[in-house]
């Protein structure tokens, strides 16, 4: 397995030319001596190196954050139509490269190569999106209460916008963010995470081959290095008008404070514990195909993961029973097998972080169903795989309450939907729910003002994934941010109220008159 995985390495390297590119920095090129240190990505599903790469610091940033206010001039000479043209180039680029940016997607953080390759086709759909949104990026036209004015709102670009993404989506969050501002008419700075660096920069390598073959502006940066340095001199940084980051909580607190300080804007992602209720009038097969999916997916490591479901105690134990046994069933190993679901955690701080939970969930009365260890795959023992897991709460306590990224499922019973509701509104964090009924009362219930407080709601689906429709956040602990579709774009522009007055006189307030 190990000599696949090393031929595998070989293969993507010389497929996406990163054989001969060791910077993570680009600022209308390539820096050839970042001043950063050198990072190793390692594949999580062997723990082996994949490549290394030289990062950036705080003059890199600096030369990254000139370059772009200077791309930001040219840009604005473009018209909507014409950057969305630009975003159209890369989709279509996207397309013919798929294949291998999945690949490295994979390899990088352990997706399997279905969910790889889905990773490279988001980015895809959401440049399509972006286009059209190209040619709609209205404002209402308001009447005015004075005589011969027109009053109306405008969305103008903001300039220079900090996308900080983590490793669990390294290149589509980018996208949602990147496309969406750059048809506004921002341009942007991309901080990824040092543990799916490659990814980054291979999307980099792909989006800025469309933009110099086409003679555009060089709207797109990458700067690589550590969270604490770039993201804090990004976040602290008046010339860069919005920050959108996608991470812990934790950290998406000091970003949120920093950047408040200055009174710029953020967009934040942050922690998920998204929680299902299963009633008694629900499709069990449907249901447990939901939640199996939604708890083990990419091996729990998606902000919308499903980390509890609330029972209902007349098909509790039917309903645990039988998701118990689909949790026997799954193929825990390489994700680049045909046949596995759950590949290896990011690393070894995420296996840890994983038999911690554990071990807190029994204290606090919790009963591990199945599950509950790491696992050991022939061939790939220096991997990060763990089991997924079940454990049965007895009501809500600390650990329930926490993100754990991991294939960890807590569950709970309940008696009335009143009940099942407070149990899932009970955490801190409030990014995607979901109910599965049949029935239309249950689900109003959940999707009125008493029911899901999240910033995504879900009936008979599972809490993991989103259409890039929809735009996508959460409330509370999850920070509020929208991104992808709807109106989120409005998310990237400053609003402006415009007044015109095309009469010949001016109405002054309060009957002022003067003789002139």
């Amino acid at each position: 397995m190990s000599t696949d995985l090393s031929k595998l390495r070989g293969e993507i390297l010389k497929e996406l030319s990163l054989n001969s590119i060791n910077s993570g920095i680009y600022a209308g090129g390539w820096v050839k001596k970042p001043s950063g240190r050198t990072v190793q990505s390692i594949s999580p599903i062997d723990g082996k190196n994949i490549a290394a790469v030289m990062t950036g610091s705080k003059s890199d940033y600096e030369l990254v954050v000139r370059n772009a206010e200077r791309a930001y001039e040219e840009w604005l000479k473009l018209t909507p139509p014409q950057r969305g043209e630009l975003v159209r180039l890369i989709g279509n680029e996207l397309r013919k490269e798929k294949q291998s940016l999945g690949k490295i997607v994979s390899l990088e953080t352990g997706k399997t190569t279905v969910e790889g390759e889905g990773e490279i086709q988001e980015m895809i759909d959401i440049a399509d999106f972006a286009v059209g949104l190209s040619r709609q990026l209205h404002g209402l036209q308001m009447a005015s209460e004075r005589y011969e004015h027109r009053m109306y709102e405008q969305y103008l670009p903001l300039g220079v916008i900090g996308v900080i993404t983590s490793f669990n989506f390294p290149s589509s969050v980018w996208s949602w963010n990147s496309f969406i501002a750059a048809v506004v008419g921002d341009v942007v700075i991309w901080k990824p995470s040092s543990k799916a660096i490659l990814t980054a920069i291979s999307v980099m390598k792909i989006v800025t081959k469309v933009i110099r073959e086409n003679h555009y502006p060089e709207v797109f940066s990458l700067l690589t290095g550590s969270g604490s340095e770039i993201g804090n001199m990004m976040s602290a940084d008046s010339r860069v008008k919005l920050v959108s980051f996608t991470g812990s909580v934790k950290s998406g607190r000091i970003v949120s404070e920093t950047v408040a300080r200055r009174f710029g804007k953020t967009i934040l992602e942050l922690g998920g514990n998204n929680g299902s209720i299963v009633t008694s009038k629900a499709n069990i097969p449907l249901s447990l195909k939901g939640v199996a999916f939604g708890s083990m997916a990419t091996a729990g490591q998606r902000c919308t993961t499903t980390r509890r479901i609330i029972v209902d105690e007349k098909i509790y134990k039917e309903f645990v029973s039988k998701l118990v046994g689909i949790y026997r069933m799954v193929k825990v190993g390489n994700p680049l097998e045909k046949g596995v679901l759950v590949g290896p955690l990011i690393d070894d701080t995420a296996v840890k972080n994983f038999n911690e939970a554990v071990k807190r969930a029994t204290k606090e009365g919790g009963k591990v169903l199945v599950g509950g260890k790491v696992a050991t795959i022939k061939g790939l023992e220096g991997g990060f795989f763990v089991q997924p897991t079940i454990i049965e709460m007895p009501k809500v306590t600390p650990i329930t309450c926490e993100e754990t990224f991991a294939p960890i499922l807590y569950v709970f019973k309940y008696k009335t939907l009143d009940e099942a509701i407070r149990i899932h509104n009970a955490v801190p964090q409030g990014l995607s729910s979901s109910i599965y009924t049949t029935d239309l009362g249950e689900e109003e219930m959940f999707l009125s003002a008493k029911g899901s407080d999240c910033g995504l709601a879900n009936v008979n689906t599972a809490t993991a994934g989103a259409e890039i429709g929809g735009a996508f956040g959460g409330e509370k602990d999850t920070g509020g941010g929208r991104e992808s579709g709807s109106d989120a774009w409005k998310s990237y522009a400053r609003r402006q109220t415009v007044t015109i007055n095309w009469g010949k006189d001016i109405p002054l307030a309060q009957g002022v008159k003067f003789d002139v």
